[in-house]
């Protein structure tokens, strides 16, 4: 099947995290704090796609002609960003993907407008182009992409990882991710041949249910698969929005709590579907893998909650 018939590209991810490092093998970019995203552009229209092939443009209505500034028919990977106060904004993006309400998409599109950054290209006029190195699809993509405010290409630095994370992290970005110039494209798999390089530390979980403490004070209960099984994660108090909260709480109760095995504390709290999935930022993982100093980033509709397992 022509990928850019079937539209149902599940894109490749990053398989290993590492501290950072220099390598003339490697090349260096910005990890955006944004939404992965597939870019579908021939002449006449644009069609974005996340990580679970949800249609994007109608909470992105100001990408809809993104296509024009391409000079031939191509995929994209990248990233839907929105830009506050001069560097990505992950809420800002988060809020936008879950809203359903028109006149609220438009609203916030011409006061803060998205914009897909693309770093890879999978597919180039007629044909794959994921098995080319790294490398000779970087070419490709300045190639094909004439850029504007709306779309524009990623950034890169070789060799020079270390000297390039810290400058990250004095802007306080997310990080970076390292890519091996030789690697080719595999659709659906993680790969160590890109390696991330975090100045804050994240990861996604299920939420399981919340709980109320004193003085209004919301805690929620957060999960992880090992195989099929849910196992306990904890809880997140700190940066719960109230737009978050409310989807939270409007989610299906369920009588019986998800998991094998809970510990005490939980006497007070909410079970609901778990088809929920959040990213939560922390410090470190305890050698009991409790999370130390987690705050609440965000809800994301860009993955499975059978996705997010424990690592």
């Amino acid at each position: 099947m022509d990928l850019f018939e079937s539209k149902n590209i599940k894109p490749m991810l990053i398989g290993e995290m590492q501290d950072a490092f220099d390598s003339p093998e490697y090349i260096f970019e910005l990890k955006l704090d944004g939404e992965r995203c597939i870019a579908y552009l021939d002449n006449d229209v644009t069609e974005l796609r996340n990580k679970r092939n949800m249609r994007m443009l109608v909470k992105v209505p100001e990408l809809t002609n993104i296509h024009k500034q391409i000079k031939r028919r191509c995929i994209l990977d990248g990233e839907l960003i929105v830009v506050k106060d001069g560097k990505p904004d992950f809420f800002e993006i988060q809020r936008r993907s879950l809203m359903s309400n028109t006149f609220k998409i438009h609203l916030a599109s011409s006061k803060l407008p998205a914009s897909f950054i693309a770093f890879d290209i999978l597919y180039y006029e007629d044909h794959a182009v994921t098995d080319l190195p790294l490398m000779q699809r970087k070419k490709l993509l300045d190639k094909v992409v004439k850029e504007n405010e709306r779309i524009a290409i990623s950034r890169y630095i070789e060799e020079r990882g270390v000297e390039f994370y810290q400058l990250a992290k004095q802007k306080q970005l997310e990080g970076i991710v390292a890519k091996r110039k030789e690697s080719k494209y595999y659709l659906d798999k993680r790969t160590k041949e890109w390696i991330k390089i975090k100045n804050l530390l994240d990861d996604d979980f299920v939420v399981c249910g919340y709980i109320f403490k004193e003085n209004g004070v919301i805690s929620v209960v957060l999960g992880q698969y090992l195989s099929k099984q849910l196992l306990y994660k904890g809880h997140v108090t700190l940066g719960i929005s109230t737009a978050d909260f409310h989807i939270i709480k409007s989610m299906p109760e369920i009588s019986m709590q998800p998991f094998n095995d809970l510990p005490s504390g939980n006497d007070n709290a909410m079970w609901i579907e778990p088809s929920l999935v959040c990213t939560v930022i922390f410090m470190m993982k305890t050698s009991k893998g409790s999370l130390r100093q987690p705050v609440f980033k965000g809800l994301r509709d860009d993955k499975d909650p059978k996705d997010c397992l424990l690592n």
